[in-house]
């Protein structure tokens, strides 16, 4: 499976040098959402909606509400649950959310809760998941529980950075839930492990604060579920599973999807970890930073512990507002760091203002400065300069081709060269040497490739300046950095007293490891200086170099503002003008002795008001080709031309216009606009044939000197003169009356160069008063051979 490689290479060769290791790729493959199992303190029902019945049972409902799992399924829910209270549950998740609602509910006759219970219902798969709990007797009072919620979100207002931010959700929550043990957990990046930043711990317990945690401890599928349901707790380890009936659902052949169930069953392999960390109970609340994972909220319990639902909804608000305060703290971290950034960059952009390149080597020192670098590197029209660290010239050509991907400015950076996983956008990036071998965490740094003795760097930092390959770099060497380690993340088992176990710790030893073949990392802070010094290098150094591409861009800003002011302006128009047609209209077919001059008028009325519409309606069309994106493929030009000539084709035979074929290869095109093009050029040529000669236009296709596809459209009609060439693909342009040659808007050019331009090719034409036009056109870069 895909996730088996969900770590880097040396983090998995590090896993498999351990000796009679344990499979961890069992725990990346573990089907955590599908256990087909529940917690013992609770039931669960899963309902057809359309019918009531139910599906799948747990395997205690005989206990719980006296009727057997067996008898259970395919009966109707209301045997155990009243109409009203199954009626709510429908009603309340009836949208097509699939967050979760709770509501209390009276024991029914023959329940052996004999109280209140709890209710959670949610959908999924297509069924009404309904969970129950036994409310406890012991539940908070709610005038005091809200109290400690208030107070609670009072004090994470406060909390003015992430620290302390981290600090107060830890307190608050460990005062609302009462764990022995609670941590605030962050991961470095998406799939890297963990470091424990803030802790609230009861005393006689180990303190984890600065620990690190292996990537291991929450595998992919782990990670999914914690974004998707922002709350998970486990009762009792101990807890003996339900199982459910049937087992495996007949219509999926899987068992029954528990991902948003509060009281899914825990995997094997998490339970005993939590053993080996001499936790009998946990919770954890996720954090999410723009819909991603950034860390969790940790509770630990040496005994058993089952929060009321109104905890779990409380710690689940305040997770959500955790997550909010944490977005809004960072935010503002980074403008502040923006502004520090900006005034560093003018000062060195000032040293920079004449003779680029030979004041960069001049003044690289204080350009490697600015970002805490070790090298520095400008690479601009085949040209570098720099300082401090060289960069190998294989390292230089890969990042000349990522910067030729990227949009100029948009910063890319990274502290691990050595580990950057396959099916990045440029793969040759991931050729560079490890820091160290993983089975040799205090290797030394390898050298670049075979035949150069420079080292490669661990970190880079790059801004594109230009759309050609051309950027900015900094660079930093490996910085060995101490991580206090909860276990050797190389060998994350030990052998115990039940056999081999996964395990984070060792008998409270903790293990120093050093991180080898990464850089310190990049902070926003020097994200938004190479930013900003990009930007006034732009605007204060390359600005006559520069000035050409600088204008399209602005131009390419300004046709998109266009666009969208001409699709707002033509649909808003629109309907006035279908009124003013449609009262004309009414009016002529209403006139009973009207004299003929006011027919005429209101006749010109009518005709001028469905031209507008006509008018409009092209520059519709115009304005969306400029936001509706492309779907490119490699396509058949001759299959396009058969196409297009399936629409095409009664005009030119209307106008005798013989259609001739040349080399019609494979290029890279969206079809449908690629049709259209095609379309427009052979109805052009049949409006402007010319009279006294053997009409014929030829599509045909050359290799351009760039190795680009050039498509050619010739006739031997009518032509252009000259001094009018420059305006045929202007919008709403008509070298005839509207009554001429077929009439038309004067959009169809307009249309066609529009196409090419979003395809990232060219357009321009050929053509003799009285001898023919050919029109030329390319459509972007050309396909990939093979």
């Amino acid at each position: 499976m895909a996730d088996d490689r969900w770590l880097s290479e040396r983090a998995w060769a590090a896993e498999a040098a351990v000796s009679d290791g344990f499979d961890l790729s069992q725990c990346v493959r573990e089907p955590i959402h599908l256990l087909g199992g529940i917690q013992s303190y609770g039931s669960l029902l899963a309902v057809d909606p359309a019918t009531g019945r139910v599906e799948v049972a747990a395997e205690n409902t005989g206990t719980f509400f006296g009727v057997p799992a067996e008898a259970l399924v395919g009966e109707p829910v209301t045997r155990v649950l009243s109409a009203d209270y199954y009626a709510e549950a429908l009603a309340g998740t009836a949208g097509d959310e699939e967050v979760p609602v709770a509501f209390p509910v009276v024991a029914g006759h023959g329940w052996a809760t004999g109280g209140p219970v709890d209710v959670s219902a949610h959908r999924r798969d297509g069924l009404l998941v309904l969970e129950f709990e036994p409310r406890s007797a012991d539940a908070p009072a709610f005038s005091a529980f809200y109290q400690g919620v208030r107070r609670a979100l009072a004090r994470l207002r406060a909390a003015t950075t992430v620290e302390d931010c981290c600090a107060v959700a830890a307190r608050e929550v460990r005062a609302l839930t009462g764990f022995d043990r609670v941590v605030v957990y962050r991961f470095d990046g998406d799939d890297g492990p963990g470091e424990v930043i803030a802790e609230e711990v009861t005393d006689g317990w180990e303190p984890w604060l600065g620990l690190w945690f292996p990537a291991t401890d929450i595998p992919p599928q782990a990670r999914r579920l914690y974004r998707e349901n922002w709350i998970r707790v486990i009762s009792d380890v101990d807890d003996a599973t339900v199982g459910l009936r049937p087992g495996v659902r007949p219509s999926t052949g899987a068992p029954l999807d528990l991902s948003q169930a509060a009281l899914r069953t825990v995997s094997g392999f998490h339970l005993e970890y939590l053993r080996n960390i001499g936790v009998r109970s946990s919770m954890s609340v996720s954090v999410l930073r723009e819909g991603r994972l950034w860390g969790l909220v940790a509770c630990h319990g040496a005994g058993p512990v089952r929060p009321a639902p109104e905890v779990r909804s409380a710690c689940e608000m305040f997770g959500t507002a955790f997550s909010l305060h944490l977005a809004v703290i960072e935010e503002r971290e980074r403008a502040d760091a923006l502004a520090e950034s900006g005034r560093r960059a003018a000062s060195v952009a000032r040293l920079l203002e004449e003779g680029l390149e030979d004041r960069f080597t001049e003044h690289a020192g204080a350009v490697a400065d600015l970002l805490r670098a070790d090298g520095v590197l400008l690479c601009r029209d085949g040209r570098t300069a720099g300082g401090g660290d060289a960069f190998p010239e294989d390292l230089v050509r890969a990042l000349g081709r990522r910067a030729a991907g990227l949009t100029p400015g948009e910063v890319w950076a990274t502290d691990r060269l050595a580990e950057l996983p396959a099916g990045e956008p440029a793969d040759d990036l991931t050729d560079a040497p490890a820091g160290g071998s993983a089975g040799d965490p205090e290797g030394e740094p390898s050298d670049g490739p075979a035949g150069d003795p420079q080292p490669w760097p661990a970190g880079v930092l790059m801004v594109p300046v230009s759309r050609r390959g051309d950027f900015l770099a900094w660079s930093r060497r490996e910085r060995p950095a101490p991580r206090q380690w909860a276990a050797d993340p190389a060998t994350p088992l030990r052998v115990g007293p039940r056999g081999e176990r996964l395990t984070p710790r060792g008998s409270s030893a903790v293990f120093r490891a050093t991180m080898r073949g990464r850089s310190l990392p990049w902070s926003a802070r020097d994200e938004a200086a190479a930013r900003e010094l990009w930007r006034l290098l732009t605007e204060l150094v390359l600005r006559h170099a520069d000035a050409v591409t600088r204008l399209n861009e602005e131009l390419r800003t300004t046709n998109e503002d266009l666009a969208s002011f001409a699709h707002a302006a033509a649909h808003d128009l629109k309907e006035p003008l279908r009124g003013i047609s449609n009262a004309a209209t009414f009016a002529l077919e209403d006139a009973t002795g009207l004299d003929a001059v006011t027919l005429r008028r209101l006749r010109t009325t009518r005709r001028l008001a469905d031209h507008m519409d006509a008018l409009l309606n092209s520059l519709l069309h115009y304005s969306r080709l400029g936001r509706a994106g492309l779907r490119v493929t490699e396509t058949d030009l001759g299959a396009a031309l058969d196409a297009a000539v399936e629409v095409a084709g009664p005009r030119l035979a209307e106008q005798r216009v013989t259609l001739r074929r040349g080399a019609l290869p494979r290029l890279r095109a969206d079809p449908d606009r690629l049709h259209e093009v095609l379309v427009n050029l052979l109805v052009n040529a049949a409006k402007y044939a010319r009279d006294g000669v053997d009409r014929w236009v030829e599509v045909s296709a050359r290799r351009g000197p760039a190795g680009e596809t050039v498509v050619v459209v010739r006739d031997n009609g009518i032509g252009i003169p000259a001094e009018q060439q420059d305006e045929v693909f202007g919008l709403f342009r008509r070298l005839h009356a509207a009554s001429e040659r077929g009439g038309g808007t004067g959009v169809g050019l307009a249309v066609v160069k529009r196409i090419v331009e979003r395809h990232g090719g060219r357009m321009w034409l050929e053509s003799e008063p009285g001898v023919g036009t050919a029109f030329f056109f390319t459509l972007g870069a050309p396909p990939a051979s093979g």
